[in-house]
């Protein structure tokens, strides 16, 4: 074994840091740059836009909007949903009384406009599509055939 002196050992101590340093960063870039090129699901976007046809109705069902398409849907359309979803329709029950203090509410506290001539036409949707219904059984099911299980 040959003997260094302190002043190589030193050298080598310097070299040998130096090239840790070089190589913590060299993987640290390469790793950034694979994460850049091939980014982990997670990191990814998971945005799926889905396109509906506006004008689509099924079984009486707006589809764009979940509203019941009657008479007045498109007021509730143009005066409801540009400030919150039509979910906060269709999942309420009101009578045309609670209705209209809803509407009352949100001009007051929520910087809803006048209705003018349209709120009468909008009470009558609410009112007749997301009034109340009458509670207690459900309907009977109505089975076309009956079968025994074995």
């Amino acid at each position: 074994m040959q003997n260094i002196s302190d002043k190589e050992k030193k050298t080598l101590g310097e070299i040998n840091r130096k090239l840790t340093n070089l190589i913590i960063t060299l993987t640290l870039f390469m790793g950034g740059m694979w994460l850049v090129l091939y980014p982990p699901i997670f990191l990814q976007d998971q945005t799926t836009i889905i396109q509906v046809d506006s004008d689509i109705i099924e079984k009486g069902i707006h589809v764009a909007s979940g509203l019941i398409a009657a008479e007045g849907f498109e007021l509730v359309q143009q005066n409801c949903g540009g400030c919150h979803s039509y979910k906060l329709v269709t999942q309420n029950k009101n009578t045309r009384d609670g209705w209209l203090e809803t509407i009352r509410w949100m001009q007051e506290t929520q910087k809803l406009w006048d209705l003018g001539e349209n709120e009468t036409q909008l009470l009558d949707y609410l009112a007749e599509n997301y009034g109340p219904e009458e509670t207690g059984r459900r309907k009977q099911l109505e089975i076309a055939e009956w079968y025994e299980l074995e």
